[in-house]
């Protein structure tokens, strides 16, 4: 984000100004810190004589004529971005002639230097209002105009825009006007890129071009069938739920170096972390993730690219929709049909993290500026959001819901909406006449519900009452309508299967389930059964001491998904003790035959250890992990994704002297498991296990970046050496992180070893640095750095009450802005959850 733009101001703009196209030039042949930058924008002004204001960040303003009447340079802005319009006329254009700066944050136009070749990759970033940091524009969504790119590079470049090139002559490129789209959504990709080009061809037999790129150096390791194969598994099946055809003219994809985010969704031009190019082996649940990441950036051409958001209150529905599509897409459409169990277990829980947390708000939130939006891309705006889409296409039906989508389509196509044009649309196909009032009590009101089953029996063991209880925070007070379905399983030779399954809708604080009265009661009670809702679930007494002894035996995945969330949030909450729960994994883990969910449950038993238990048993359950984790690898079938996660997990709960022996007999060879492949990225989680243990120091990182002279390990080198457990290690890579000077991939990589969650005691001199440092980062830094630095830096691993004090104390002493107060409220929270999880595990001891 560069400058930060108001709601209010953007609504002035949008009023005044109507955007006709764009004609941008960039001359990217001018040196390593510089481009050329020339633009040419034609608008609209419905008062003549009125003065507005264009954007540009960070650049030096050679020439600006409106109308033909040059405009002083002097008056341009660089810090704020902006360029003042004086004295429009009815029909307008504006000339900007500009230097702009490359980029090593990944915002705006970033600039990577492969260390492998020496090759050079830019790839542009722009949303949320970072397009004006590569050419002079009207940077809010709701100005849609054409644009069309010409641009110089060297000669042995591909380039990339949003639209195909028209004409090539050596390093000139020529690209066709774009239709009518939002500024965030236009992109430049460039450099010697490696390039798979397919298609994708419709039973009418016209065709999307398609291409898959990556750097050169990464060429070998571009699995691009894979990728084409799912992509046209989404145009199939978008194209026909949507009823209308890909709205743009080829379709590229392209995996770009140090990007900050998964993907995005530039029209045409989707741009993806290069993480998703594996060079080293990983299991399926990254080739699902991988996918439906792909399928999110696509369904995002009709919903966000065809169709935008009005403004950045409804960013949420933007995100939401497209999580809710790629995941039904998935299930639908390609090999991952349990990708609703995956759902539940990952994103689910990242919106019921989110939604804990002081700094919850409503679905459609309130976003007065560029900076409140900017730390609004988290779990409320994706997962929870996505999570009360799909409970409102069981309340309108689904053939209702997409015949309304479609109908969205063709009244907004190219165009720009707000939230109730889409409930309109719905009211209209459903019959539905009630969608503003679901709007206003699951759209509109902050929070997470808590559903508890209360029973009694008979002595028979037959129920002689059953309600659903319904519980909201004080803070959060809303009791909302929950359709849910109670699924009653019991124990037989196959397992914990279902024997009955009620549905009925949940109002109030109680609600009667007459339906269940004399039934036998089963072993399991769990409510939400199907995963219908949104809301936090708890089990009875008798339900958990099942799950304790067999919940590896739930023979479906879904249910046994639902139940691992209803423990880990139970841990979370201090309702049960963290080493209740460990135990539990160590003992379930077993059981669970969805990898996605094993890698899932893994990385919280080791957070809950190493944050959540009794400082005084984490060696203990450390140790517990790591011996059946490795119990399990070696059992594991040869080859297979489980043996590798297993021993990904292994590496990063090995605490012994005899686990870190057989981590160092792997990393050296000496230890050996049939099947299992130690390769690069293997080679490195295990060797930051032996650093963070001291076992290995700076020698062995400097040989194992000697092997692996890529970007990739220079972003593990840097990690571990941030991961060295001496004072003088931690010093040195503060300094780093601190002096701004590292590119953000590198700096999050320092920042990820420097916050390593075995050694929060070397972190204590940190808390008070944070806090010197954190306001000038936040007001000095990108966007995109400073909040990383806010969040990942924040001294949450010093599980103290001095560190939820201190954090007070700097807000009232500071009145910091309103988006850092929120990051620095959320480690607050998160401290103060450790504690309280802490002490409750203490209490069983």
């Amino acid at each position: 984000m560069a400058g930060n733009l108001t709601r209010d101001e953007a609504r002035e703009r949008a009023r005044l100004l109507t955007v006709e196209s764009y004609a941008v030039e960039l001359d990217l042949t001018t040196g390593e810190e510089r481009f050329g930058s020339t633009t040419v924008i034609r608008f609209g002004s419905a008062e003549p004589g009125a003065s507005t204001f264009v954007d540009l960040h960070g650049a030096t303003v050679r020439e600006a004529t409106l109308n033909g009447t040059a405009l002083d340079p002097a008056s341009y802005d660089a810090d704020k971005g902006r360029l003042p319009l004086p004295g429009l006329a009815a029909e307008n254009e504006l000339r900007v002639v500009a230097d702009c700066a490359y980029s090593r944050s990944g915002e705006g136009l970033h600039r990577f230097v492969d260390p492998v070749d020496g090759g050079v990759y830019l790839y542009s970033q722009f949303e949320t209002a970072d397009a004006h940091r590569m050419y002079t524009c009207f940077d809010q969504p709701d100005l849609k105009a054409t644009f069309e790119f010409t641009v110089r590079a060297p000669e042995d470049w591909e380039v990339v825009t949003n639209e195909a090139a028209e004409k090539r002559e050596g390093g000139d490129w020529h690209f066709l006007p774009t239709p009518q789209i939002s500024t965030y959504i236009t992109a430049l990709i460039a450099g010697p890129y490696h390039v798979v080009r397919d298609e994708y061809r419709r039973e009418d037999g016209t065709v999307i071009p398609l291409g898959v790129y990556c750097r050169a150096s990464l060429a070998e390791h571009l699995d691009a069938p894979a990728i084409i194969d799912v992509t046209r598994q989404g145009f199939a099946y978008f194209e026909k739920v949507f009823g209308r055809e890909y709205p743009f003219a080829k379709y590229d994809q392209l995996f770009v170096p140090e990007f900050n985010a998964g993907a995005m969704e530039n029209a045409g031009a989707v741009t993806f972390l290069e993480d998703y190019v594996f060079r080293s082996r990983v299991t399926d649940a990254a080739y699902e993730r991988r996918a439906e990441t792909i399928l999110h950036e696509m369904a995002h051409m009709w919903f966000g690219d065809l169709v935008t958001m009005r403004w950045w209150d409804d960013l949420w529905l933007n995100e939401s929709f497209a999580t809710y599509m790629s995941v039904l897409c998935q299930a639908e459409a390609t090999k991952w049909s349990s990708s609703w169990t995956t759902f539940a277990n990952l994103m689910k829980a990242w919106a019921y993290r989110q939604d804990q947390l002081p700094s919850t708000h409503p679905i459609s939130a309130d976003i007065p500026d560029i900076r409140a939006v900017e730390v609004n891309f988290d779990g409320i705006t994706y997962a929870k959001g996505a999570s009360v889409l799909k409970q409102l296409v069981a309340y309108v039906g689904r053939d209702n819901f997409l015949e309304g989508v479609r109908r969205y389509f063709d009244r907004h196509a190219w165009g720009n909406t707000v939230l109730t044009d889409l409930l309109g649309a719905l009211e209209e196909t459903s019959g539905r006449t009630d969608l503003g009032a679901w709007s206003q009590e699951w759209l509109e009101t902050a929070g997470v519900n808590t559903l508890r089953p209360r029973y009694e029996v008979d002595g028979d063991g037959n129920f002689t009452s059953f309600a659903v209880l319904q519980e909201a925070k004080p803070d959060y007070p809303t009791l909302r309508a929950h359709r849910v379905a109670i699924g009653l399983y019991d124990r037989t030779p196959e397992g914990i299967v279902r024997r009955e399954r009620v549905e009925l809708d949940v109002v109030g604080a109680r609600t009667e389930v007459p339906e269940l009265v004399g039934r036998r009661r089963p072993d399991l009670v769990l409510v939400n059964d199907d995963d219908l809702t949104y809301a936090k679930v708890r089990l009875d007494d008798h339900s958990l001491s099942t799950l304790v002894d067999g919940i590896g035996d739930i023979r479906d995945g879904l249910p046994r998904a639902l139940c691992w969330s209803a423990a880990w949030d139970m841990t979370r909450d201090a309702e049960m003790a963290t080493r209740d729960y460990v135990r539990l994994v160590a003992k379930g883990i077993r059981g669970v035959t969805d990898i996605s969910v094993t890698q899932t449950l893994l990385r919280q038993a080791r957070l809950a250890v190493q944050q959540y238990a009794d400082p005084a048993w984490r060696d203990e359950g450390l140790a517990l992990l790591a011996d059946t984790l490795w119990e399990l690898a070696r059992e594991a079938e040869a080859g297979s994704d489980f043996q590798l996660a297993y021993v990904q997990a292994f590496a990063g709960s090995a605490i012994t002297d005899a686990h870190l022996a057989s981590v160092r007999g792997l990393l050296d060879g000496s230890e050996k498991l049939d099947g299992l492949t130690v390769d690069t990225d293997l080679r490195w989680t295990l060797l930051r296990r032996l650093v963070v243990t001291g076992k290995a120091g700076r020698d062995e990182i400097d040989a194992e970046h000697e092997r692996d002279r890529t970007a990739a390990g220079e972003r593990h080198a840097a990690a571990c050496t941030a991961a060295i457990p001496t004072a003088e290690a931690k010093a040195a890579a503060w300094e780093r992180i601190v002096s701004g000077d590292l590119p953000n991939a590198v700096y999050r990589a320092t920042l990820g070893g420097f916050v390593e969650p075995d050694q929060a005691a070397l972190l204590v001199p940190y808390v008070d640095r944070y806090f010197v440092e954190v306001g000038r980062i936040w007001k000095e830094w990108s966007s995109d750095m400073s909040q990383t630095f806010a969040e990942s830096a924040y001294p949450f691993l010093v599980i103290e009450q001095s560190t939820i004090d201190r954090t007070e104390a700097y807000i009232a002493d500071n009145t910091p802005p309103a988006a850092l107060v929120r990051l620095l409220s959320e480690g607050r929270d998160g401290v103060a959850r450790a504690l309280r999880a802490r002490a409750k595990d203490a209490s069983a001891s």
